[in-house]
């Protein structure tokens, strides 16, 4: 165990020794003049903003809102993607009458539904969670599909033999199987609904990170426009991590 604690302590300080050595750089770049400060700031001014809207509320009233659309269209957009994707690649007919529109419809980049959602439903909560629930659709949803149409086939000669019902086939082979697939699109659609979430907020919002980002940037105030910038950052790298750890943990087990 106290072994394990050590090599997982030097393993995070090594990853931490390359940020670490950037942050100082740019520090000194931007107090000697190396650094165009008009439009990064410093981190040391940055901290310090970050600071002063903690202590205002500002920070975490914004990172809040935030969150909870991600929350939301996160779970809408993997749902359907996990159900669509089982429903796909499970049943052939529905995939024929479906695949077109889906090839259509998947190269479209989100945040250009974010004008056409406006026109239709306006600019409101709908139209965040909307884009966020697209983006975080489509990686769970081919994942899925692609995990399910690709499962052993000795798996399910097995289940025919054991004279398994479909449910039966679906639930204890083909997703758990599938399960490497789902992971993957998870992580994908995670950093999709980050900026899913950021795009729809600079566009039509009043609060949130990416509204954060965008007043601040108007306003010309680089330090605050760079808090923002580093908790999108700081907030994809921690789900990452989430999943990549939750990924693992069976193999530990």
């Amino acid at each position: 165990m106290k072994k394990k604690f050590v090599q997982s302590a030097i393993s995070t300080v090594k990853a931490l020794i390359v940020p670490a050595l950037l942050i100082m750089i740019w520090q000194i770049g931007g107090t000697q003049g190396w650094i165009k400060t008009t439009a990064i700031s410093t981190p040391a001014k940055i901290w310090a903003k970050a600071v002063e809207m903690i202590q205002n509320g500002s920070l975490q009233k914004n990172v809040l809102i935030s969150l909870r659309r991600v929350a939301i269209g996160f779970a809408i957009g993997a749902g359907l993607g996990i159900v669509l994707g089982i429903l796909l690649g499970t049943v052939k007919k529905i995939n024929d009458y479906l695949r077109v529109i889906m090839d259509l419809l998947r190269p479209v980049p989100v945040i250009v539904w974010v004008p056409v959602l406006i026109l239709w439903v306006g600019i409101g909560e709908k139209t965040k969670i909307i884009v966020i629930a697209i983006g975080t659709f489509w990686p769970v949803f081919l994942n899925v599909m692609d995990g399910v149409m690709n499962v052993d086939r000795k798996y399910l000669e097995v289940s025919t033999i054991f004279c398994k019902s479909r449910g039966e086939t679906i639930f204890h082979v083909i997703l758990p199987a599938a399960v490497p697939y789902f992971i993957s699109g998870i992580r994908i659609a995670s950093g999709n609904a980050l900026m899913g979430v950021v795009g729809a907020e600079m566009f039509a919002a009043s609060s949130g990170i990416g509204y954060m980002v965008t007043f601040y940037r108007e306003m010309n105030q680089p330090a605050s426009m760079m808090v923002g910038v580093i908790l999108i950052a700081i907030f994809g790298a921690i789900i990452n991590m989430m999943i990549q750890k939750r990924a693992r943990r069976p193999n530990h087990e």
